[in-house]
């Protein structure tokens, strides 16, 4: 065995659960709380886990956090605007908490794990009744029994890289689930906080995994999405014989309807994960496959690993073995040295793969990454201008790419109600392209077959079949 990550030990969690019931018989606890969430479906799934943890100490959700008796902000750092919006959130609370004296604000996820946030948070914060790292997740329950008890702010960052088991998690929806297989990430691209904040990559027993999936079958669930920084990293902390491909076979072999995955990197996509894609019946025909650059100057500056030319052959791999697979990525423009040339080439990259969708940012430092101290930093007004160029091609491009389904048949795994209107419902397609198709409540969270009829701006129109 390969591992150096501490799995937390039963008698552990058995001790944090007695704490959720010292809560839940405390008189004067909180009664209702808000979970706010920032960044990416991990953190989305943490939320899961608190609002789990919140319910077995007795607590309901309030519908809006003026509302709430306990306010957590659950946030990310991986983008300085992130970080920004939820510090201004945290404040707002302060104006709310003179309506509501009781009010219990707490603050946890990667923006804590910051170096030098905690100390932050006691001193120009001193309202935030209780701040933790992603770390000290599992011991929620305890912390928050130590605020209660305390006139003082409780604040724990630890940096173990720890893997949690069988915490409660109140799905956000009932039809799909998240399934975290691994945490923490190696790679330390030279813009990202992750591995800093996260940890190292330290990946949970494929027997758990399997097992956690049977349970959510037997609930109903029809899609999972498998989480991890790098899931095609997949077991390498475990041993040679557990891989990415091992898993999604295992997974595929259950039956559970629809399988999704995110995010990957590029460098560990292997042939064999290609294809496991390829032979699959439940492992859905999409793929978020980040590109970050189209400039080989720049990968190399951003640490990633691998060139454009090695990056275009695996989006031929993919699109040769699995025909029709729908493609997205994420893109940073105005990272520190970039060119004019660099840029038309990124852009050129975006042309010839064309892309399902894209996310697009521009460049943020992060303090404690090596690209924050890079010389040639680039000036927001020529950022701005790069990345609006480059929406406007992703757009453009979109349209083209998404007509393809036009006149195709899909599977509409129906998520709610259309916004425009409540006799549609919407949902992803197989190819992880949002559509809408006429239907009603009893349709929400099953699987619509339909025939795509049309493309609205990013979203596919439909009848059903």
């Amino acid at each position: 065995m390969k591992r150096n990550a501490i799995t937390v030990s039963p008698e552990e969690m058995t001790r944090q659960q007695a704490f959720s019931e010292e809560v839940r018989m405390m008189p004067g606890r909180p009664e209702s709380y808000y979970v706010v969430t920032y960044g990416c479906q991990m953190n989305a799934h943490d939320s899961e886990k608190l609002a789990g943890m919140l319910e077995n100490m007795g607590m309901k959700a309030a519908e809006n956090r003026e509302d709430a008796d306990f306010v957590i902000f659950n946030t990310c750092c991986v983008r300085d605007n992130a970080e920004r919006r939820a510090l201004g959130n945290i404040t707002w609370l302060k104006e709310v908490r003179k309506k509501n004296p009781g009010l219990i604000i707490a603050v946890c996820g990667c923006m804590i794990q910051e170096p030098g946030m905690a100390e932050k948070i006691l001193k120009q914060y001193r309202f935030v009744n209780l701040a933790f790292g992603t770390s000290n997740l599992y011991q929620f329950p305890e912390l928050l029994y130590k605020t209660l008890n305390s006139d003082h702010a409780t604040v724990v960052v630890d940096n173990e890289d720890v893997i949690p088991e069988g915490l409660p998690i109140l799905r956000a929806r009932k039809e799909s689930a998240y399934v975290t297989i691994m945490y923490g990430c190696n790679n330390f691209c030279s813009f990202c906080i992750v591995p800093y904040v996260r940890g190292r990559e330290r990946s949970r027993d494929l027997s758990v995994i399997l097992r956690e999936t049977e349970g959510l079958m037997a609930d109903g669930v029809q899609e999972i999405m498998l989480l991890g920084q790098n899931v095609n990293s997949y077991g390498k902390d475990l041993s040679d014989e557990v891989s990415f491909s091992l898993l999604l076979k295992e997974l595929d072999r259950m039956g559970i309807p629809r399988i999704r995955f995110m995010t990957s990197h590029p460098k560990d996509l292997s042939d064999e994960l290609i294809e496991t894609m390829a032979g699959s019946r439940h492992i859905l025909p999409q793929f978020h496959l980040p590109v970050q650059s189209g400039s080989n100057p720049i990968l190399e500056k951003m640490n990633r690993h691998y060139t454009r030319e090695q990056y275009l052959d695996r989006v031929q791999k993919l699109r040769n073995a699995v025909p029709g697979i729908g493609l997205s990525t994420d893109i940073i423009v105005g990272f520190p040295g970039e060119t004019e040339e660099d840029f038309r080439q990124t852009l050129d990259l975006v042309r010839e793969v064309g892309y399902d969708s894209a996310f697009t940012f521009i460049y943020s430092p992060r303090v404690g990454t090596r690209a924050a101290i890079l010389p040639e930093q680039i000036e927001e007004a020529v950022s701005t201008e790069r990345i609006k160029k480059l929406i406007d091609l992703q757009e453009k491009l979109q349209q083209k790419t998404l007509s393809r389904f036009v006149g195709t048949e899909e599977e509409v795994l129906a998520e709610g109600f259309s916004r425009r209107s409540n006799k549609a419902v919407s949902g992803k397609g197989t190819h992880g392209v949002s559509v809408t198709v006429p239907g009603n409540t009893e349709d929400i969270g099953r699987i619509i077959r339909c025939r795509i009829t049309g493309l609205k701006n990013n979203t596919l129109t439909a009848e059903r079949i």
